[in-house]
């Protein structure tokens, strides 16, 4: 359908598959369906927060290799030292 043209037809009511959906949605806006869509109430929660913070090279580097000798991931090797650093600060 060519940019600009509304819609002729309906918004499917359902889909016979994800493959039939993504076929649809693949030639389709969900703009051309605006007076079809309503809104819905969603609640939303956290579960974790993951920050970045910009490190050296060098840093970066040493903490990787030290985290495999260690047999741990890179971001839980930063934390303990961050939290060990910053309990004695």
């Amino acid at each position: 359908m060519k940019k600009g043209n509304k819609s002729q037809n309906n918004m499917p009511k359902s889909f016979s598959s994800y493959d039939a959906a993504g076929d649809f949605w693949d030639t389709h806006d969900s703009a051309e369906f605006v007076t079809e869509l309503s809104p819905v109430a969603v609640q939303a929660r956290l579960e974790r927060r993951h920050f970045e913070i910009e490190v050296d090279e060098e840093v970066a580097r040493a903490l990787e290799k030290k985290a495999l000798t260690r047999k741990m991931r890179t971001d839980e090797l930063a934390n303990e030292l961050l939290k060990r650093d910053l309990a004695l600060a």
